[in-house]
């Protein structure tokens, strides 16, 4: 949002604060330039970015930064959309970044039981789950698929947002649905005529 606009949101939500509807102002975005220029500008109180222990450290290191300009930040997608699979070392990685606040994108109860845990233990960093970390980032850093979904939809009706994360699926999930006839070779193959995104999306196709 343009902060110069007075009819823009941003002046909205300043005018919600001088209201006392609102303390803080914050901002999300998935792109990193977007991100930093954002705390550079002192317009926020919070930023919000995709971060995990497999982000490259490019985009941990928005988080210090953050820290440096008293911008609060919250580390979404901090699972990776589900790829990382360790509870523990989630929380332990997180545990050592005391300006983040993760969001973990729970959907069952079980899981948010093993964060429970993690808390009421005091779980931290130990070499057993640096090694966790070290091999997830081994198997899944680099440029993949976080989940967003921001992608879809395609025109050509790809469904992009699976496809583009096949390859952690296979090795991280109950594969045994992708590898149908349709998977293995329509769907597959509709996204290898077609490079451009769809009128939704905010992103490229990311392998």
């Amino acid at each position: 949002p343009d902060p110069q606009d007075p009819d823009g949101i941003h002046a909205a939500l300043e005018e919600a604060r001088k209201q006392g509807k609102c303390r803080f102002i914050g901002i999300t975005s998935h792109r990193r330039p977007v991100a930093e220029a954002a705390a550079k500008s002192g317009l926020y109180d919070t930023v919000q970015f995709p971060v995990s222990h497999i982000s490259p450290q490019e985009d941990i290191d928005l988080i210090d930064l953050c820290g440096k300009l008293d911008v609060g930040f919250i580390a979404m997608k901090a699972l990776s959309g589900g790829l990382i699979t360790c509870a523990q070392a989630a929380y332990a990685f997180f545990q050592q970044i005391p300006n983040a606040v993760p969001i973990w994108g729970i959907q069952k109860k079980e899981e948010l039981q093993q964060f429970l845990d993690c808390v009421q233990q005091g779980i931290t960093m130990t070499p057993e789950l640096q090694a966790v970390i070290e091999k997830d980032r081994k198997e899944l850093a680099g440029n993949f698929c976080r989940g967003c979904g921001y992608c879809m939809p395609c025109r050509e009706g790809i469904q992009i947002n699976t496809i583009a994360r096949l390859p952690q699926l296979l090795r991280r999930s109950p594969w045994q649905q992708y590898m149908t006839e349709e998977w293995c070779h329509a769907e597959w193959r509709s996204s290898r005529s077609c490079s451009a995104p769809g009128p939704g999306s905010r992103h490229p196709v990311r392998h």
